[in-house]
C-alpha cells in the first residue's frame, strides 16, 4: 500500500462532462464547460451570456436561425419565454418530439470526440478531459477549415433534410 508503488487507472472511462457549444455555417463560437445539469435558469443563461451575442454578430439582421433539440430545458417556460422576447433577434426551429437528431452540431460533436481520442495523450482526468475538448475546439477554424465546409452543408440542406424526414413520416433517413 505504499503511495510511491501505486499507479492510478481510469475504470468505466473516467467519467463525464457536459459542454454547450454554438456554430453557423461560417462561424465558430464558444465551448462551454456546463458545471451540473443543464436546468432552464442555467440554460437561459446560457442563451444570453453565449448564444445571444453569437446570433448578433453572424446574423445582425436578425434572419439568423437556432437549431436546438427536444431537451427539457430548451422547451421549458422560461426558455420560450426568453425567445419569444428575443424572437426579432433569430429563429427557432422546434423540432417534434422524438424526432430524429436533425441538429447539425452533431457534425461538430463528432469532430470534437474524434480529435480527443487523436489527442497527443489519453485525459486521465476531467480537467485533462475538458483541457484537450478546449483544446480540439479551438483548432477546428484554424488547421481544421474544411470542418467549417462540412458542417456548412448540413446547415444548408436542412430544408430538404427535414422534407426527408416529414416524407419518412418521423423514421429514419440517410442523411
Amino acid at each position: 500500500m505504499d503511495p510511491a508503488r501505486q499507479i492510478g487507472t481510469v475504470q468505466g472511462h473516467g467519467g463525464l462532462i457536459m459542454v454547450w457549444g454554438v456554430f453557423s455555417s461560417q462561424f465558430l463560437g464558444s465551448l462551454v464547460l456546463v458545471p451540473t445539469s443543464l436546468d432552464a435558469i442555467r440554460y437561459i443563461e446560457f442563451l444570453g451570456d453565449h448564444l445571444h451575442p453569437f446570433m448578433l454578430y453572424c446574423h445582425p439582421h436578425g434572419n439568423g436561425v437556432l437549431h436546438q433539440d427536444n431537451c427539457t430545458s430548451h422547451r421549458s417556460r422560461l426558455a420560450t419565454a426568453w425567445f419569444d422576447e428575443h424572437s426579432s433577434d433569430f429563429y427557432v426551429i422546434n423540432l417534434p418530439l422524438r424526432s430524429p437528431d436533425l441538429n447539425p452540431i452533431e457534425n461538430l460533436w463528432d469532430v470534437l470526440e474524434k480529435g480527443v481520442k487523436a489527442h497527443h495523450t489519453t485525459p486521465a482526468t476531467l480537467t485533462e478531459l475538458l483541457t484537450a475538448l478546449a483544446d480540439v475546439w479551438q483548432v477546428i477554424p484554424v488547421k481544421r477549415l474544411h470542418v467549417v465546409t462540412r458542417c456548412r452543408k448540413p446547415v444548408e440542406s436542412m430544408s430538404r433534410h427535414v422534407a426527408t424526414v416529414i416524407k419518412a413520416r418521423g423514421g429514419t433517413t440517410r442523411y
